[in-house]
């Protein structure tokens, strides 16, 4: 990790407005400050983690290139996407509790009578420019100015595919606040969202916002949106908690030990909301005898199965509330085929009892109530998937304790 480096006035007036801004004054005194920043950057949970491929450039390169594997990487047709409406969204919970994912990390949570908006990106791309970098996969279900008011939008970190220049410039015309981590409140101070408009919170600090506690927690990843990375911003999962309902978003993480710390200090949860997608052999490896399993033990994200194990270690080892699996199928991010993550997520789930929620991008559901569990993707995808899926395990156990191997 780069520890500060003093900014370059002439390089500055070149950098494009999605870089964003690297935090200064007080709000750099205060990252200083934080128990979390050691030696110039914030650390992670569990130790450093690596933020390069692994593996040979070489050997990612004949899999980034090959034709038949690129083919697996997309959806064979159109994504299905149902068209939320005014009227979807109009008429109260009847449980307290409606989730409405949007795409990729994108998710509408409706808890308590009030309106949470997780790491919105309605842009067309996950890039800082309009012409490159991964484009949509299918498009966003509703026009942004059709979600009507929201609470608070919450954002995980600040990479691309979860702080969206576009998307920030256009809730910044709203009067709606914004629940950030430490640091990233310069990015939407420079892109106009007021700091009283701004709650920036540490990892285990918490804010109010009329009767939901919004919590920062843990998580194991990184930051950054430059061509330097300062880790100078921080990244974190967070929990919102109302009268009645409690909820998780993982944001993006490595699994990590800290499930069961937030899930004890935080929980039961009725939902979560867990990331599970863009994972790879060549993503970094933070378990070196871990075994043959596909994109096993990434630093920086999960797969499906850590994915579950996370949820269950959240419920303290019980298969209970309701998991919806996130940060897949709207951008193409890694290696793996399209509608793996969706696959797997299912096959793990399955194998201990564990609800889940597979809903096309736009659809909400109460997880009080019928979820919604058909495998559409099955229709789309350029994979049968005909394989046997490492399981989690039930009980207080690390994800490490897996004995299933994944056969083709």
């Amino acid at each position: 990790m780069a520890g500060f480096r003093p900014s370059i006035p002439g390089l500055n007036a070149l950098r494009p407005e999605a870089f964003g801004v690297d935090p200064g004054g007080a709000r750099m005194a205060r990252i200083r400050r934080s128990p979390h920043f050691k030696d110039g950057v914030f650390q992670n949970p569990g130790g450093p983690a690596s933020i390069r491929p692994s593996g040979s450039m070489l050997d990612f390169a004949k899999h980034y290139f090959d034709k038949d594997e690129r083919v697996r990487r997309s959806p064979r047709g159109n994504i299905p996407v149902h068209a939320t409406t005014f009227a979807d969204l109009a008429r109260p919970a009847a449980s307290g509790l409606r989730l409405t994912w949007l795409g990729h990390s994108s998710v509408l949570v409706e808890i308590d009578g009030h309106r949470v908006l997780f790491d919105p990106v309605w842009g067309e791309r996950c890039s800082p420019f309009p012409f490159a970098g991964p484009r949509r996969l299918h498009p966003v279900p509703l026009p942004l100015a059709a979600l009507g008011p929201v609470d608070v939008v919450v954002i995980s970190h600040d990479h691309y595919d979860h702080l969206d220049l576009p998307t920030i410039k256009a809730l910044a015309a709203t009067d709606t606040l914004f629940a950030v981590p430490l640091g990233v409140g310069a990015h939407l101070e420079h892109w106009g969202v007021a700091a009283d408009r701004l709650r920036e919170l540490d990892w285990h600090e918490a804010t109010k916002v009329g009767g939901l506690t919004l919590t920062a927690t843990p998580a194991r990843h990184f930051c950054g949106r430059g061509l330097r990375n300062t880790q100078h911003t921080l990244w974190a999962s967070w929990v919102v908690a109302g009268d009645e309902h409690r909820v998780y978003h993982s944001g993006d993480t490595g699994y990590f030990d800290g499930f069961r710390d937030i899930g004890a200090d935080h929980g039961p949860f009725d939902a979560t909301m867990i990331q599970l997608g863009a994972y790879s052999d060549f993503w970094p490896e933070g378990q070196p005898d871990a075994g043959p399993l596909p994109g096993a033990w990434p630093d920086i994200h999960m797969n499906p199965t850590q994915g579950v194990q996370s949820h269950l270690d959240l419920q303290q080892g019980r298969a209970e509330g309701v998991m919806l699996p996130i940060h897949w199928g709207t951008f193409n991010l890694a290696l793996h085929p399209w509608s793996e993550p969706a696959e797997w997520a299912l096959a793990a789930a399955d194998a201990v009892g564990q609800a889940l929620a597979l809903p096309i991008p736009g659809r909400p559901f109460e997880p009080a109530g019928e979820l919604p569990a058909l495998p559409w993707w099955r229709d789309v995808s350029q994979s049968a998937h005909a394989r046997r899926w490492p399981a989690p395990e039930l009980g207080l156990r690390t994800a490490r304790g897996l004995d299933l191997l994944a056969e083709d």
